[in-house]
């Protein structure tokens, strides 16, 4: 992943100041980052993938110098500027620009009228000019899904209801974190489509809600009626899913005729149960729908030890 950070106060101390965040970053998690400074958005993408290829940049690169920066675009192919595919590359290389100093060069005006405005920002932005602003606010989300593969295929009817009541359980949670709601949620579950020898079966299913809510049990018992519409015994089933669309805030649910929103006692409900999971571990407190045993549960035999961020898994000299 990635996050965008403006550096204004830091203009004298750019580079020990990226140093440091890097190697805080790899100290308090053990993931090493790579870190590119520049004027603007598409130019700290360009910095910051020469600061992962190039070894001898250790992890960071500062582009702030005009020469420095022209060096670096004439050296990339046009597919690795952020947001070129390879259909637009082509299209781009048929005038003659095919590199990203070349579209930095490029007349604005000119790539506007034969591609986009969207495009035309991309050279302003290679010249320096930000368009691109950063986000003080992150943007309320437009869906939530929870999915996951099974560790072993799932042929009953009441594993499946286990795993989709889980998911369901889980996305709730995201979503209560955000302080939104959700009118309508899918359902979608399918078999190995690489195991032709097993018979396929995809199916999804949305359901309506009459008010918005973000009260997991009333999502598990929506998100149940969608699985009804669409469980078909006699399948190897692979994957499970569920989605949250039409997500609003939480402030200020419309009422239905025969409906109310969540009442207080059941937002404080949902409140205490997330407090107690992020406080004791996930699944601390959950719906019964969500099962115990959960034999489906994706495999982690061979996942990394958690040397950094796990108690239980600080590495131990004998």
């Amino acid at each position: 992943d990635e996050a965008f950070l403006g550096m204004q106060g830091f203009e004298h101390r750019l580079a020990p100041h990226a140093a440091e965040l890097r190697r805080t970053v790899l100290l308090w998690t053990g993931i090493p980052v790579s870190v590119g400074i520049a004027p603007t958005k598409t130019l700290a993408k360009v910095a910051n993938r020469f600061a992962k290829k190039d070894p001898a940049l250790e992890g960071v690169c500062i582009l702030t110098d005009a020469a420095a920066i022209d060096a670096r675009l004439a050296g990339m192919e046009m597919t690795d500027l952020w947001g070129v595919a390879r259909r637009l590359a082509d299209r781009l290389a048929a005038l003659g620009i095919l590199t990203p100093l070349d579209l930095k060069r490029a007349d604005p005006r000119l790539i506007r009228e034969r591609f986009s405005v969207v495009l035309e920002r991309t050279v302003y932005e290679l010249r320096g000019v930000s368009c691109l602003a950063l986000e003080d606010v992150t943007p309320d989300r437009k869906s939530i899904m929870a999915s996951r593969s099974f560790g072993q295929p799932v042929y009953t009817r009441p594993e499946m209801e286990e795993a989709v009541s889980t998911y369901t359980a889980r996305a709730a949670e995201k979503m209560r974190r955000q302080q939104l709601v959700t009118a309508q949620l899918v359902v979608f579950i399918h078999t190995n489509r690489f195991r032709p020898q097993d018979a396929p079966y995809n199916a999804t299913q949305a359901v309506s809600l009459t008010v918005a809510t973000a009260d997991t049990g009333k999502l598990i018992t929506a998100a149940l009626r969608a699985l009804d519409a669409i469980w078909r015994p006699g399948y190897r089933y692979k994957k499970a899913g569920v989605m949250f669309l039409d997500l609003h805030p939480a402030r200020g649910v419309q009422a239905g005729l025969f409906d109310t929103p969540d009442t207080p006692a059941a937002q404080a409900r949902m409140r205490a149960i997330d407090s107690l999971n992020r406080r004791f571990g996930r699944d601390t407190v959950t719906f019964g729908a969500t099962g115990t045993r959960r034999a489906w549960k994706l495999r982690q035999e061979f996942a990394s030890p958690r040397y950094t961020t796990a108690w239980g898994e600080l590495l131990a000299c004998e």
